[in-house]
């Protein structure tokens, strides 16, 4: 049996609601995953939470509750984000589950055990909105945290630490055998540059319960523990059940793809090859590949939380796209499409608006909504038959297209290229429309009316190709924007058969006299609005 193919989000830490950097990062992960899916593979899609630390503890005081009451509620807020946008995760792991609890456990039992571990105290500086410890050599007093600019505090405790530098030559060379192994380029080249200096001595994988209570105890050592970073990368060998479900585990692992924001790629291309090198995972073979994506600004600012211009993606579909029966799937297509996947991207309501005024509302739905309309009005909602003769040869370059259009899939998703193939879908949809303007099935019906065969016949081959067509966008669509693709199948008369990426290769595909719906616009004009 083939192995699933297996995606990974971060786990999601849960001091504030989800934004839109969180649904980014997801989306991209579920439009992989149903991809995937598409193809006929086996899919594993692992997201969750991250609930333990110092930043949650204070927030949970801060709430007046408990931190496990604190995270319960956050928790909730991200399944209902995901819920809203038809995120299909196969799991969701929360660091507080007993399950993940008793890994994590295991994990530091081992590492005990083969004498990796040191007990010493830690003097350097901690970040506490990060959860990430800096070393003097990595940052001079006075100066703010390099990851997120704010203030670090001075700190000395005492812990366990697992040794860096003895397994920096290993992941150096690891990365020379494996030069695709970070994406984008820009990111490899950046975890190379860093391994060229010598790594901190240590990691300090504990904290003193005096300063840190909220967190996985360490089996060994009462007055401790787990640090936040070295518990939650674990989740990703613990889901699959490392330790707990052998048969599953070695089913599941290694991940195909860890699916990062550029601001954690120091902790999982650095500390995770060396924690798993540590535990004697990396000859199990280590994650194939981590994609570090850019983040979203607001202007020339990135997003966070202490600057208070986050974008709340509920607010995004539910209120600013209100109206919109597919607005879920229009931020979908608004994070895919507008920048490449690995680059920063600028949020503004005008962008997202004019996305969906220009590409969805004036080339798709238009698209869909001429076709049906005319499928409609002049086959009595009907798709005709495939010319006896083939297609004509003013169609043939539509068809090519369409046919083209799952390689072209293939090859841009297989190397996360979302925008890319976005961009060919909608190439085949504005020839599409432009296809109509130049055969102007209209005056065609109107000769046909007039007793002319061959306007008859040509009117039938024009409206046969344009169903194809949409048959062929549909199924393009599913990972990107799954109920607008589902809501152009069913219109299109299939109702609840599957769609499949194979099925693209097949022309035609549309059965002969199959029925039509004339349903909804699937991007209905604002109130109010002249466009």
């Amino acid at each position: 049996m083939a192995k699933p193919f297996y995606i990974t989000t971060p786990l999601y830490y849960v001091n504030a609601s989800p934004h839109i950097g969180h649904s980014y990062t997801t989306v991209a992960a579920d439009c992989l995953a149903r991809f995937h899916r598409l193809r006929g593979d086996e899919v594993f899609l692992l997201t969750g939470t991250d609930e333990h630390g110092q930043k949650i503890e204070q927030a949970a005081a801060a709430s007046g509750r408990t931190p496990q009451v604190f995270a319960d509620e956050v928790v909730e807020r991200f399944k209902a984000l995901w819920g809203l946008l038809a995120i299909s995760y196969d799991d969701f792991i929360r660091t507080t589950q007993e399950r993940h609890v008793r890994v994590v456990q295991a994990c530091l039992k081992t590492l005990e055990a083969r004498g990796q571990l040191r007990h010493a105290t830690y003097q350097g500086w901690y970040c506490t909105p990060c959860e990430t410890f800096w070393t003097d050599a990595e940052l001079t007093e006075g100066a703010a945290c390099p990851s997120c600019q704010r203030a670090v505090e001075r700190v000395a405790e005492d812990g366990w630490s697992l040794p860096l530098r003895p397994a920096q030559e290993w992941l150096r060379g690891f990365l020379r055998e494996r030069p695709d192994w970070i994406q984008p380029a820009a990111r490899f080249n950046e975890v190379q540059s860093l391994l060229e200096r010598p790594l901190p001595e240590a990691l300090c994988i504990t904290r003193p319960r005096q300063r840190v209570n909220w967190g996985i105890p360490v089996p060994f050592s009462e007055g401790h523990v787990t640090y936040v970073w070295f518990d939650a990368l674990l989740n990703y060998i613990s889901a699959p059940g490392f330790g707990t479900e052998p048969a599953r585990f070695a089913r599941l692992w290694p991940a195909d793809v860890h699916l990062i924001g550029k601001d954690i790629l120091r902790h999982h291309a650095v500390y995770w090859p060396i924690i798993l090198h540590a535990l004697g995972l990396s000859d199990h073979e280590m994650p194939r590949m981590i994609v570090a994506h850019g983040w979203w600004k607001i202007g020339e600012q990135k997003m966070s939380k202490s600057r208070g211009n986050i974008v709340d993606p509920s607010v995004v579909v539910r209120e600013l796209l209100h109206g919109q029966p597919y607005a879920a799937d229009a931020y979908r297509y608004f994070l895919l499409r507008e920048v490449p996947f690995g680059q920063d991207g600028a949020f503004s309501e005008e962008a997202i608006l004019g996305r969906l005024q220009a590409d969805l509302a004036n080339d798709l739905g238009n698209l869909v909504h001429r076709t049906l309309s005319m499928l409609e009005r002049y086959t009595a909602g009907k798709i005709p038959p495939a010319p006896a003769v083939g297609c004509a040869v003013e169609d043939e370059p539509i068809r090519q297209q369409a046919l083209a259009l799952p390689a072209q899939l293939d090859t841009a998703l297989q190397e996360l290229r979302f925008s890319q193939a976005l961009e060919a879908v909608f190439r085949l949809v504005g020839d599409a429309n432009r296809y109509i303007e130049s055969q102007a099935p209209w005056q065609l019906a109107k000769a046909a009316r007039g007793s002319d065969a061959a306007s008859a016949r040509r009117l039938e081959g024009v409206l046969w190709l344009l169903a194809e067509t949409l048959r062929v966008v549909a199924i393009a669509l599913e990972p990107f924007m799954p109920k607008v693709s589902a809501a152009m199948w069913r219109q299109l008369g299939f109702g609840s058969a599957p769609r499949r990426l194979s099925d693209l290769t097949v022309w035609p595909g549309c059965p002969a006299q199959q029925r039509v719906e004339l349903a909804e616009v699937l991007f209905p004009k604002p109130e109010g609005s002249s466009r």
